[in-house]
This record gives C-alpha cells, structure tokens and sequence, in this order.
C-alpha cells in the first residue's frame, strides 16, 4: 500500500499548496461537507438448506454444500448524501419482484434509510436460490409440483442480513476520506455466448462450459474484457473495495452441489490478501457473457478460473488511484417495461402451461412469468439507481442485461468510469438487444419476460439517470 499512502499525501500536498499559493483564484470554493463520509460494512450467510430448489427449480436441489454462499454489503452515509445508500451483493441467481421489495425494505430499515437507496443485486451464481414469492405463492396455489424457493427460507436469510446490517451501523463506523478506482483486463476469461461458425452462421450457443472445438476456437465477440476496481479509504487505509466483472459466474453447476463458484473463490483471496477490508464482488452485464471459450466444464478449471479472476482485480485495485471524496449524489429513475405477448408467453399462455405442463420446471418458468405480469399490472416500475461518487458512477440495471448496456453507459459518460451492475430487480429475465432479438438468439426460447422494447426502456433509462449533473 505504499503507492497508495504516497498518492494520497502527495494529492493532498499539492491541494493545500495550490490552495495558499493562488489565495482562493481558482474560482468558487468547493462547498465542504457538513457530515464526515463513514462506510459500514456487513456479511450474512445465505447458504440455502439441503433439499431447497437452485436456479428456480430448473437444476438438480441442494445436496450438499460445497463452500457458503454471502450476502455482503457496504453503506455509505454522511458527507452530501440525504440518507444512506447501501450496496448488497447476494450469492444467489436472483432476486426477483416481491422478494427484492422485501430485501430492500428490511436492509433499508436496518441501516435508516428508503428502500429505493439499497442497491441490491445478486451475483447469479446457478447453484443458488432463485426467490419469486409470488411464483412461489402461485404454485402452491395451484398445487403444482415445482418450487421456485422456499419461502420460510427466504425470510430467515432477509432477517439474518437484516440483522447484520443493523449491527454494523451501530459500530464504531469507518471514516472515509478518499475514493479511486481501477481497471485491469481479466486474461481468458470472458466470451460472447454468441460466435461466427466456419461456415458464417451465427450460434448463440457458447455456454459457461462448452466443449464445441469450433466455439471454443471462434474468437470472444463483443465482451467488455475488464475488471473495475472502487476503493474507499480512510488517509492512507484501505477500508472498502468493490470488483466488478461482466461474466456468468459459473465453472460448472447443476450436480446440487451448492457453491459462490470461481466469482466467490476469488472475492476469498483477495479477502485473505487484503485482511480487514470488506470486498464485495458485483457481476456486470454478463447476460450474454459466459467462459465457454475458456472451460469445458472440468471441474478442475474452477480454481484456474478463479485465479484469473483475482489476478485481474488485484491488477484494478492497485491501479486505483484515491482521490479525495469531496460529493457524491444519488439517482433513481423509474422504468416502465411491456410484457413479452409473443406465443407461448401471454397471460393465457401461460395459466395453460401451469395447468397442464407435467414439467416442473415449465411450471416454475409459467409460474413467474405470472408473477411479473401482475407486478406490471399494479403499475410497479422498476427501479433503476446511479450512485455517482465523482471519480466513478455506479449504475444498477435490472434483470440478466446482456454486455451492450455496459458498454452503452461507459459511452454515456466518457468523462468518468461507469461501473454498470446487473441482477437488481430480475423479475424481467434476459433483457438483450432488438438485434439479438432479430437473430433470434437462442437463449430467449425461455427465460425472457419482456416485450421488444426493452432495449428501448432501458437505453433512455440509462441516458437519464448517466446524464451529468447540470
């Protein structure tokens, strides 16, 4: 941390002689905050029991428990910020409609703030829960066979994080003075689920782990290759960071053999080489990013692939360099989407396939397809929030958005680094491009419960709430 106490002093230096040497002629002085910044920070065990559904019902149950799984956040108050906002990163695959309400109102109550300031997202690790409370509620309604969670479950872990976050905000907080951030490329790591065959046709088949000779030689496609590193500091001390990277975050899943995967194997080592600092890994626009280029599925690439990982955000967090925290501002813009009304997915449609579908998974896919089509009903928006630190902007986009939207919000704001979160609200499902669409992607046969315009929705969402404070 050398570099780090160095940059600080000497930013700090040169501010306080600038400041004496020019009397005050460099224009208005900076409005000094009436608050100190402090960051709290908190981790809760998520780990769902032996028996409980992964991936919606869509994968093999909990047999067994390879490493836990975490819920860890970081609320920063003080300073310009109204009220606290909080950061939740959940290493479970989503948290969708009516549970990602009941999340955010239990931390935001735990840390004194409004639930529309809890920046929650899930890390969408497959062999992990999915919670939906009302497709859950609709198919035991309609005493379907399919799970999609289990709801006593799913209140125990809310209050476990509830609670932890409610202790941390009564600590002693941690003062902060400075904020950075960092960029590393991560090597062999990331490709497009889409590639180009020999013979010129398109495929949108390169999953997390692919064996294909021809996907696996096709060349990574449209990804964003890097690792974003936010720090936060207290002088010369490290105190926070968060890492973020567009990626699914799965080696191999699916055997019920619940694990945070190569994501959580690499957030573990650079807790251990970093001790006392919180760090919170938060998955990108990875919707249509997996690391089917780079693993076949062997399990023995989860720790290669995880070593990738951490080498690239330790590469982040080094380049990061802190500069003092002077403002940060907070922005929630509300995004109306339409549902997806083609065959196969209308309300009809799908109160047929939870009657007469023997397939429980079809069940738990029509049971929430159900779920978010009453939540637009009841004129529910989806919330889309932005968090601007100065030196970067954190934006968290709803739904499994694919790459495109990263890239969209780093062009938004050249001006700063953009760090664009997905898996908040992810009642939407796949959220992908009109020219995707057009392509017809095999990846939207299911697990997509929005109309054709959500490009649309979520471009001009993404352009108000980026736009530069006037």
């Amino acid at each position: 941390m050398n570099e780090h106490r160095t940059s600080i002093r000497r930013r700090d230096a040169l501010a306080a002689f600038a400041a004496v040497a020019l009397g005050g002629s460099r224009g208005p002085a900076r409005a000094e905050p009436s608050r100190p910044w402090e960051l709290a920070t908190f981790s809760a065990d998520v780990t769902p029991p032996v028996g409980h559904p992964c991936m919606g019902g869509g994968i093999e149950p909990v047999k067994r428990v390879a490493d836990p799984l975490e819920a860890i956040g970081v609320v920063l108050r003080g300073g310009t910020l109204e009220k606290p906002v909080a950061i939740v990163a959940v290493d479970w695959c989503e948290i969708r409609n009516d549970a990602y309400d009941r999340w955010r109102e239990a931390v935001a109550k735990a840390v004194g703030t409004e639930p529309g300031r809890v920046m929650l997202s899930a890390v969408h690790q497959h062999d992990a829960p999915i919670a939906d409370l009302e497709a859950e509620r609709i198919l035991e309604r309609e005493g379907c066979a399919g799970r999609v969670c289990n709801l006593a479950f799913h209140e125990l872990a809310v209050g476990r994080v509830a609670r932890a976050a409610e202790k941390a905000m009564k600590a002693p907080p941690r003062r902060v003075t400075h904020v950075g951030v960092g960029r590393a490329k991560a090597e062999r790591l990331g490709s497009s689920r889409r590639y180009e065959r020999t013979d010129g046709s398109i495929s949108h088949d390169r999953t997390s782990a692919t064996k294909s000779p021809v996907a696996r030689e096709a060349d990574e496609g449209s990804i964003d290759p890097f690792v974003t590193a936010v720090g936060f500091w207290d002088g010369d001390e490290p105190v926070a960071c968060l890492s973020h990277y567009a990626i699914h975050p799965m080696s191999y899943y699916g055997r019920g053999e619940v694990s945070a995967d190569f994501v959580g194997m690499a957030r573990r080592a650079r807790a251990k080489a970093m001790p006392g600092v919180a760090q919170v890994y938060l998955s990108g626009c990875g919707g249509d990013v997996t690391a089917g280029k780079y693993n076949d599925g062997d399990p023995a690439n989860r720790p290669e692939l995880a070593r990738r990982l951490e080498a690239a955000m330790a590469l982040a967090w080094h380049s990061a360099r802190p500069t003092p925290l002077e403002s940060a501002s907070y922005r929630v813009e509300p995004l109306t989407f339409t549902p997806r009304d083609d065959e196969g997915f209308t309300e009809a449609d799908l109160k047929e396939r939870l009657k007469d579908d023997s397939k429980p998974f079809h069940q738990c896919l029509a049971a929430m397809g159900l779920s978010w089509r009453a939540r637009l009903a009841a004129g529910r928006p989806v919330d889309l929030p932005a968090l601007d630190l100065g030196p970067a902007a954190l934006v968290l986009c709803p739904g499994e958005t694919y790459v495109a939207f990263q890239l969209l919000a780093q062009k938004l704001r050249p001006d700063k680094p953009v760090v664009a979160i997905a898996y908040g609200d992810a009642a939407t499902g796949y959220i992908p491009t009109a020219d995707r669409i057009a392509e017809k992607d095999s990846n939207l046969r299911d697990w997509c419960w929005v109309g054709p315009d959500a490009e649309a929705v979520l471009t001009k969402g993404l352009e108000a709430v980026l736009r530069p404070a006037t």
